[in-house]
């Protein structure tokens, strides 16, 4: 039986089963954010303390931009606007605008099978940088050895926006070292100063990629929407239900830990177009990534 409880005072979800196989802990004032995950008794997800969210961006949804904008700077249907520059050591604009929002709980199901919760942040303010508003609805569904999370945007606003789309878990392997992923890739993005997409590069195919001691802050464009990653205690595989996918593979500073984030677009993407999607007045987008322990 799967169970759910709602810490009013921290605003954290906690979600499991009766047979301890599965636990996860979603923060709703983290822009409802999955911290801690367990999946067919094996921590994925774990919290990363010292590391600090603010600084990580743990498992944060990206939108409406995914990973940087040069110097919070752009330019959309001939008007130039201003981000906030959040990352201040780089001078750029850093993963959207809803990883430090708080979430309402909108609908939850527990059953003998599985769990869900569905929860909604609305934007009615016009910021400077982004002066639209829209709704953003994020639905976890877990079983014992899946996860999926669909994510649904709909543009509230009078006027179309730009976006992309990102999401940013760090993942514990017992030996990273021993560990890889598999995904299909002949290209992958040139990174400048700061982080910044300075053009694509055709690369040798990727089907197998070796972490060992890499030190990695790299983006790959991807020939299919499947990324695997095996370690030395468990694998899993991410599908997205999106045709054209992006893989951006971080390793912070703690050891065994990976951050490896399906996204529909690249760093700088509302300047260099790269995955660029425009939403539409009162229309809606909506995506789904599929993880399943195998």
């Amino acid at each position: 039986m799967y169970s759910i409880k709602h810490h009013n005072e921290t605003n954290v979800l906690e979600l499991k089963n009766s047979d301890d196989s599965f636990y996860a802990k979603i923060h709703l004032n983290d822009g409802a954010s999955l911290q801690e995950l367990m999946l067919d008794g094996k921590s994925i997800i774990v919290d990363l303390n010292p590391l600090v969210y603010a600084e990580t961006y743990a498992s944060a949804i990206l939108f409406p931009f995914a990973n940087r904008i040069k110097d919070g700077t752009y330019i959309f249907n001939k008007t130039r606007y201003q981000l906030d520059t959040n990352n201040k050591s780089e001078n750029n604009a850093l993963h959207g605008l809803v990883y430090n929002k708080a979430f309402k709980i909108i609908a939850h199901k527990g059953g003998n099978d599985s769990i869900s919760v569905k929860l909604e942040y609305e934007e009615n303010a016009l910021s400077k940088g982004f002066p639209f508003t829209y709704t953003i609805q994020l639905e976890y569904v877990f079983t014992k050895d899946t996860m999926n999370l669909l994510v649904s945007i709909k543009n509230t606003s009078t006027a179309s926006f730009p976006f992309t789309l990102g999401w940013h878990p760090y993942f514990l392997s017992e030996n990273l070292y021993a560990s890889n992923l598999e995904f299909s890739s002949h290209q992958k993005l040139k990174l400048g100063e700061r982080n910044i997409t300075m053009g694509v590069e055709n690369i040798e195919a990727i089907k197998t990629f070796n972490i060992k001691d890499k030190k990695l802050d790299d983006c790959w464009i991807l020939d299919d929407d499947t990324v695997k990653f095996n370690t030395p205690t468990y694998q899993f595989v991410i599908e997205s239900s999106e045709e054209n996918n992006f893989l951006q593979v971080y390793t912070p500073p703690k050891e065994n830990i990976i951050a490896i984030e399906p996204t529909t677009g690249v760093s700088d993407s509302f300047n260099n177009q790269i995955g660029l999607k425009v939403l539409k007045s009162n229309a809606s987008y909506h995506i789904e990534w599929r993880l399943k322990m195998i």
